[in-house]
């Protein structure tokens, strides 16, 4: 018998299988493996989620400690342009940033974050100001990784909530900034280190002119997005 048949009949006999499972209870479902399911995942409400869909970091995870700059005047706009302090991030940008702060809470340590997915009409605004490609992406060349909701910007705390002594501060547009300056005392150069390997072990790949800058794949992964980042 040809091969294609028999995977044919083997089909069938799973999916039979399957639906004499589900019978009798109406409000039964049948488990999907998630490698059948491909790019998606189960949450606790079995509900599907892609793992490109934008979800908020803080329905997920409440391990996490929040200073979103641009949703305050704290920042080198001097200006509040996010009207509310969520952090969106793509489903699996967000579940990797889960896997790097688990690390760190083994440590008594965990991440705070200042920025996540960034709307393109704010990445307007900060190129005005500092039309620096090394630390700003051009909007108008393809803009940024946060415009995608593939990019984090963050830090890390101890159990009080202390930053650890990374150098320079958040949005320090100098070379203090950069990954490969190195004239600062053990502790600074430790802390990055400590930060770049966490992130790096979850998958996430750091730029040279940013030590709080953190984004998971590329530009091509994703779109540009156009997603609200505050509910109306």
């Amino acid at each position: 018998m040809p091969l294609k048949y028999i995977s044919y009949i083997f089909l069938s006999v799973c999916l039979v299988s399957c639906q004499s499972t589900g019978s009798g209870s109406s409000d039964k479902k049948v488990a999907v493996p998630d490698s059948i399911l491909g790019a998606t995942v189960k949450d606790q409400k079995s509900e599907i989620i892609h793992d490109t869909a934008f979800v908020n970091l803080k329905t997920l995870s409440a391990d996490f400690v929040y200073e979103m700059r641009y949703a305050s005047n704290n920042n080198f706009l001097n200006k509040k342009v996010y009207s509310c302090d969520n952090c969106l991030l793509r489903y699996r940008v967000a579940k990797a940033l889960i896997s790097a702060n688990d690390k760190l809470l083994k440590q008594n340590l965990r991440i705070k974050l200042f920025d996540c997915f960034r709307p393109v009409s704010v990445q307007r605004k900060m190129w005005k100001i500092m039309p620096d490609s090394r630390y700003v992406a051009n909007p108008n060349k393809n803009g940024s990784v946060h415009n995608r909701g593939a990019a984090v910007d963050l830090t890390i705390v101890d159990s009080i909530g202390k930053e650890l002594d990374m150098g320079t501060g958040f949005d320090h547009f100098g070379k203090e900034a950069h990954h490969d300056y190195i004239d600062f005392k053990e502790e600074v150069i430790s802390n990055r280190k400590l930060l770049k390997s966490t992130m790096k072990n979850a998958g996430f790949n750091s730029i040279k002119t940013e030590w709080w800058h953190y984004q998971l794949g590329k530009k091509a992964d994703y779109p540009i997005s156009t997603t609200a980042i505050c509910e109306d």
